[in-house]
């Protein structure tokens, strides 16, 4: 039965390249036109057809993990790229049209995400071990999309530039009182507050980066400038010159979006500037992945800037400026598997090869979500006056524009 139902899965869906797949009595059947690209999967149990008839998201991640799907002759990159090119194109059954609606709907309850919940979801992730992630992370451990100017620049060298092109939307002067919101292992706030002298105020659900980020103001001299927290955004209080946060508005969900963006409010000063940088989808919502849910981000989703915009508008803030950036995340990730297989031995002396696979699968649908589809990174830069950043964005490559814009306005104003 669920063989059958699968083999109709596959037929309708595979209009472009060639998908190969093994059932479990041994017979191989071939979906899709013989052109352009092709790969071959190996189903080993009947449990494992049944998981990918119900749910395909949770059931292809499962089966990968648990070495019951195995690419023969290809590679993961290469099956899961043709599935996701071909997921949308061609006929779904209506079992799963109707599943995938459901998720959707379920999605305001999925993400609630109460202060209690938002902690457990960050510990399930960034509270493994500090150690895991130091081996595939840059030097200044940014869990983030790095920014890369150019091809040839490596991790690290991206990672400076992301820091630095969201500085320079900042407008920091020595002496700002920034707020990092998700300030992670502490990378930004250093930064800020070592490079730029300003004053930083970092906070986080995870004990693990809290931890990791005192020690390291300590070390660089800085725990008098820098004040790191276990602290969740609802519960900050106070006003800041300059809010920033990095890959946590993924984290939210979508019945806080207005809380979020009406916190950034309250808590930004009336001249000040905000630079939010999230993962969004520049097409419209759809339901988060079932199996990154339940193994990786726990109450995490991917927005589409359809569903942030009303929270943004309802905040007062000016959306003074809305940079995509589009294909640098998938260059980041790559960057980031390239060094986790690299250190496969050292991780797996540690974690079994369920973790491993789970991980690598992690890693290699991310990369190809950002390659396939509609899947971008956000700059969202939000003011509670129009003019509190220049006019044209000559100043982010020119400091003397940020200046020379700045007269200008005042003697518009004058």
């Amino acid at each position: 039965m669920w063989g059958n139902l699968l083999d109709r899965f596959l037929t309708g869906m595979m209009v472009e390249d060639r998908l190969s797949l093994t059932y479990p009595d041994g017979t191989t059947r071939d979906y899709g036109p013989d052109t352009g690209a092709s790969a071959h999967l190996e189903i080993s149990d009947a449990a494992t057809l049944r998981a990918l008839v119900l749910n395909p998201d949770l059931g292809l991640g499962e089966g990968y993990m648990d070495e019951k799907i195995t690419p023969r002759n290809c590679t993961l990159d290469d099956a899961l790229t043709i599935i996701i090119r071909n997921r949308f194109k061609g006929h779904v059954p209506s079992w799963m049209i109707l599943a995938n609606r459901a998720r959707f709907h379920m999605r305001r309850f999925i993400q609630h995400n109460a202060p209690q919940a938002s902690r457990k979801n960050v510990a399930h992730h960034y509270d493994i071990s500090d150690d895991l992630y130091r081996l595939f992370l840059d030097e200044d451990m940014q869990y983030s999309c790095a920014y890369f100017r150019n091809d040839s620049m490596t991790l690290e060298q991206a990672q400076i530039a992301k820091k630095a092109h969201i500085a320079g939307k900042l407008l920091l002067e020595p002496g700002m009182h920034v707020l990092d919101i998700g300030c992670g292992w502490g990378g930004m706030a250093l930064t800020l507050a070592r490079d730029y002298g300003c004053r930083v105020t970092g906070i986080t659900l995870s004990e693990n980066q809290l931890a990791t980020a005192k020690q390291r103001a300590h070390a660089a001299g800085l725990s008098d400038q820098i004040d790191f927290r276990l602290q969740d955004y609802r519960h900050t209080k106070g006003t800041f010159d300059r809010i920033v946060s990095v890959g946590m508005l993924e984290h939210v969900g979508v019945p806080n979006f207005e809380t979020y963006f009406g916190r950034v409010a309250e808590l930004l000063d009336p001249d000040g500037v905000a630079l939010v940088h999230t993962i969004g989808r520049s097409a419209p919502p759809m339901a988060h992945s079932s199996w990154i849910n339940k193994y990786i981000f726990p109450g995490g989703y991917v927005p589409s800037l359809s569903e942030l915009a009303p929270a943004m508008e309802r905040s007062g803030l000016w959306q003074t400026d809305i940079e995509v950036w589009r294909l640098h995340y998938a260059k980041t990730i790559r960057h980031w598997r390239d060094r986790f297989d690299l250190h496969l031995d050292e991780i797996r002396s540690t974690y079994d090869e369920r973790f491993v696979r789970m991980f690598h699968y992690y890693l290699t649908v991310c990369i190809l979500a950002f390659e396939h589809q509609m899947q971008a990174v956000y700059h969202l830069q939000l003011a509670h006056r129009r003019d509190a950043v220049p006019l044209t964005r000559d100043y982010l490559f020119d400091p003397s524009a940020a200046a020379s814009d700045a007269n200008t306005q005042k003697r518009a104003s004058a």
